[in-house]
């Protein structure tokens, strides 16, 4: 493959997505983090480099078929907008649990969108069935040379603007972003860490690396969408077993974490696939390293945004839900609610039940939700309201 020129003819259409120094990622793994903001790229993601790589390189002849691909989103939107650049039709089947918000955007530029199964794999087929019904060319998202050296000119980027770095932590899906980046990497620097980061619940790679061989996941269950692929390419398996060092999973309420400090200390939005190496920077052996965390997407509907950000705070302390039994009497409601303000905790929302049945007869059920400044304060509330004799309930 040859990345420099795929780069060359890529730089006409990409924004530059320059690396972000992260102190709170920084802080919280042990190394020097700076982050590859694929998120901001045209079309919210790194795939209009692979797309484009692809489209640009065919034939005359079959450029008048048109083309057609499957996708979550992000790969659909890289081949309407490089299909629409290059003034060919395209055609893109996504999977009916795709958020609205990427079905949107690839009707935007252009291409005819197929809303059809409910995950990545099923779309693909469906994709397939069209390209030998209509004559149309696949574009396959992660499973051909052509797109895996668009992908890897992100290496190129990353080596071009921070020479010595030590390690790329890369998404992975079908696993075509890590292969191109894996082989591009290792080519300028051999002893370059290349890192793949996949959710638990869709952990295709993980399942192909342990059995030396290809296998095919029984479900794909993961708030990741765009990572929620079954059964990783073949191409990209060769690539993954020869150039990455170490595959890693989180689950989605380590994503959920990475989501709410991403966004609040960097005022940076990214969607939940996107922020897989982010999520996984604790796991990392490494210490005192420059790591680079590829974020390689920001397609993300607003509800989500919205769900993450809650989901988030609880999952790092800062919203602590509980009960407490209090007695059904005039003023005990004010003198909890007292002790509360005293730890400097704030109460959220705050609801009591006169009616369940407690164990001492005059008791009444206080549910409470605090916003708090993390582990340490929940704690010291804790702690506060236990030495006046109530006794917590972890909700």
């Amino acid at each position: 493959m040859n990345f420099i020129t795929a780069r060359e003819h890529l730089q006409k259409v990409l924004l530059p997505t320059h690396l972000i120094y992260s102190p709170i990622f920084s802080e919280e793994s042990g190394n020097l983090i700076y982050i590859k903001p694929e998120n901001l790229q045209k079309t919210g993601a790194f795939k209009i480099r692979g797309a484009y790589n692809k489209i640009r390189k065919l034939t005359e002849e079959e450029k008048k078929r048109g083309v057609i691909a499957s996708s979550a989103g992000n790969h659909a939107q890289g081949v309407a907008y490089a299909a629409r650049e290059l003034g060919i039709k395209a055609v893109i089947v996504m999977p009916q649990t795709t958020p609205l918000i990427k079905v949107q955007f690839t009707k935007k530029y252009g291409a005819e969108v197929i809303l059809y199964g409910e995950v990545y794999d099923d779309a693909y087929q469906k994709a397939k069935e069209l390209e030998e019904k209509e004559g149309y060319v696949f574009v396959h998202p992660f499973d051909d040379p052509d797109v895996l050296e668009g992908q890897g000119t992100i290496a190129l980027e990353i080596l071009e603007e921070l020479p010595n770095t030590d390690v790329i932590v890369v998404p992975i899906g079908g696993g075509g972003l890590i292969s191109g980046i894996a082989s591009a990497a290792k080519e300028l620097k051999p002893d370059i860490k290349i890192i793949g980061v996949e959710p638990s619940g869709a952990a295709s790679a993980t399942a192909a690396l342990k059995n030396n061989k290809i296998v095919t996941l029984p479900e794909a269950n993961t708030i990741a969408d765009g990572t929620a692929v079954k059964r990783i390419g073949t191409l990209n398996f060769d690539y993954i077993t020869k150039y990455v060092d170490e595959v890693l999973t989180v689950d989605d309420y380590e994503l959920t974490e990475a989501f709410l400090l991403l966004t609040e200390k960097h005022k940076i939005i990214a969607e939940n696939s996107g922020i897989l190496p982010l999520a996984a920077l604790k796991k990392l052996t490494d210490r005192g390293k420059k790591v680079v965390p590829v974020v390689s997407g920001g397609n993300i509907d607003v509800l989500m945004i919205s769900s993450m950000i809650s989901k988030g705070l609880v999952s790092r302390d800062r919203i602590f839900n509980f009960a407490v039994n209090i007695p059904d009497r005039p003023g005990e409601l004010a003198k909890l609610t007292q002790i509360i303000a005293q730890v400097g905790a704030n109460i959220v929302k705050l609801a009591h039940n006169q009616f369940k049945n407690l164990s001492r007869f005059r008791d009444k059920e206080v549910l409470i939700t605090v916003e708090t400044n993390g582990t340490a304060h929940i704690e010291n509330l804790i702690e506060a309201l236990e030495k006046k004799g109530y006794e917590i309930s972890k909700r």
